[in-house]
């Protein structure tokens, strides 16, 4: 493992600590946890997440593809940031994907893809309404969501994996957070993340590999409705124009949000999974605002 993938792992999960300190299962949410959904059950593992009060009920789905630089994180960290979608209104997803440098990419795309089949294959388990299947990431999560939208609805793109999505299945609307959506060699892309890159690729970043991951070269007029945001203190935050420029290339839908203000409201990279701030509430309400408008 490089020092870049220790560094983020080790930072990372101390950040995550104090944010999700003295935070419980709410009481209005049942909970499924650990359920395997691919053979690996050290790795491929999931959680549902039900408001109580819906019981009997179908519910639209929000799939969480959960951040951390491809080599950090999993469904435990992301638990509270889900289980608060949840009390909107939906049922939640909230998976383990494999993570590099232990499993180079595509492993965590195929899982992406695997939690997808599961989902359509479990509407009778967990109550799903396979009909509105949405979908959130954040940071690495929102690029992996962002290649799998493409996976999804550019046939062309789909060739280039050894495993196909679900016949005819696209999610129906997706939330794009603080995401990545292009790296590059050069001073474009920070460091780090061109570190992280020679654990994640099998050939440590090559050209044709970082033309494989760029989210947008391969958006069709197909990809789905998309809110894309990104705040004031978020290192990505150049990241957000490039995806909005491929949008209106192809004629999609989308919103896009800035959030915060530097003098009065400062918010950081992935500040809606904190979810004791208000600025995360009002992001968080927003984005399932944006979903309903699809059901």
């Amino acid at each position: 493992m490089s020092i870049a993938s220790e560094t983020v792992r080790t930072s990372f999960a101390a950040g995550d600590d104090i944010r999700d300190a003295g935070l419980t299962t709410p009481e209005d949410i049942q909970r499924f946890d650990d359920i395997a959904y691919g053979p690996d059950t050290d790795w491929q593992m999931l959680d549902v997440y039900r408001p109580k009060a819906a019981a009997g009920q179908a519910l639209p789905v929000i799939v969480s593809v959960h951040g951390g630089g491809w080599v950090y994180g999993d469904k435990e960290r992301y638990q509270y940031y889900c289980m608060n979608l949840a009390q909107r209104g939906f049922a939640v997803v909230n998976f383990t994907y494999r993570l590099a440098p232990e499993f180079t990419f595509p492993s965590s795309l195929e899982d992406t893809n695997l939690v997808f089949a599961w989902v359509l294959a479990h509407s009778e388990d967990y109550g799903f309404d396979t009909d509105h299947v949405f979908a959130v990431g954040d940071s690495a999560g929102a690029h992996l969501l962002g290649l799998y939208s493409c996976v999804c609805t550019n046939p062309d793109y789909a060739a280039c994996y050894p495993f196909q999505p679900p016949v005819g299945f696209a999610p129906t609307a997706i939330a794009l957070n603080c995401g990545v959506y292009r790296v590059t060699t050069d001073g474009e892309t920070d460091e780090l993340t061109r570190e992280i890159m020679k654990d994640l690729l099998p050939g440590k970043g090559t050209p044709d590999e970082l033309a494989q991951i760029c989210v947008l070269d391969h958006i069709t007029p197909q990809f789905p409705p998309t809110l894309f945001m990104t705040a004031t203190g978020d290192f990505l935050q150049e990241q957000a124009p490039q995806l909005q420029a491929a949008l209106l290339r192809n004629s999609i839908p989308f919103v896009f949000r800035f959030h915060g203000s530097a003098a009065e409201e400062p918010l950081g990279h992935v500040f809606h999974c904190n979810i004791k701030s208000e600025a995360a509430k009002r992001c968080n309400d927003e984005e399932c605002a944006f979903f309903r408008e699809f059901l």
